[in-house]
């Protein structure tokens, strides 16, 4: 298993602070790839460009279409454009990987903070590792989980001392408030708009 799997697992099975949406884990798991391709030698860092490395191949289908997807001309991708670019619609392909994976059946019961309320879906070692890096505190899972408002339950959050890995931290954060600023901007205008029509 991978980052973004294990990532999905954890925001489909841990209470968040606030309400998840397609669009947060979607920003949140193309930074996961990039962690894992960047602890793979897949590609690195010249500030907060993406800069592909040398051919590298896995078997994990989704990984294997971010690989291919790396920009290879200069002046390169940023980190932030990489984001919202392979991010758009990321968290559906991965729920749809994961589901193949681990189907529902007869297992544990879990809050499924993407769709309300509770889902069952059958213990697999899938979960089961990535709930032990999430007991762990792995910093890289705690950290992408915290972008998308999962806080671990022993307050554990530090970025890891990696320079590449915690740019790649800090541009999921910073994407993750641009978007719900560019949600509370549309919000307010539609209040506006819906209050001109009830005016008298």
């Amino acid at each position: 298993m991978t980052t973004p799997q294990d990532l999905l697992i954890i925001a489909l099975d841990v209470p968040s602070r606030r309400d998840v949406g397609q669009g947060d884990l979607s920003l949140a798991l193309a930074g996961a790839e990039l962690a894992d391709l960047l602890e793979a030698g897949a590609l690195t860092l010249d500030g907060d460009r993406i800069v592909p490395g040398a051919p590298w191949a896995t078997d994990d289908t989704l990984l294997s279409a971010a690989v291919s997807a790396l920009v290879r001309e200069e002046p390169y991708e940023s980190v932030e454009d990489w984001l919202w670019r392979r991010g758009r619609d990321l968290f559906a392909a991965y729920r749809t990987d994961l589901d193949a994976r681990t189907p529902a059946g007869p297992g544990r019961r879990h809050w499924n903070p993407l769709r309300g309320g509770t889902a069952e879906r059958a213990d697999s070692p899938a979960r089961r590792q990535a709930r032990d890096r999430w007991s762990q505190g792995e910093p890289v899972l705690v950290g992408l989980a915290a972008a998308v408002g999962i806080e671990h339950p022993d307050g554990v959050g530090a970025a890891p001392a990696d320079g590449a890995v915690g740019t790649v931290l800090d541009a999921v954060h910073d994407a993750e408030t641009e978007l719900e600023a560019v949600r509370q901007r549309r919000s307010i205008e539609n209040a506006a708009f819906d209050n001109i029509w009830r005016a008298p």
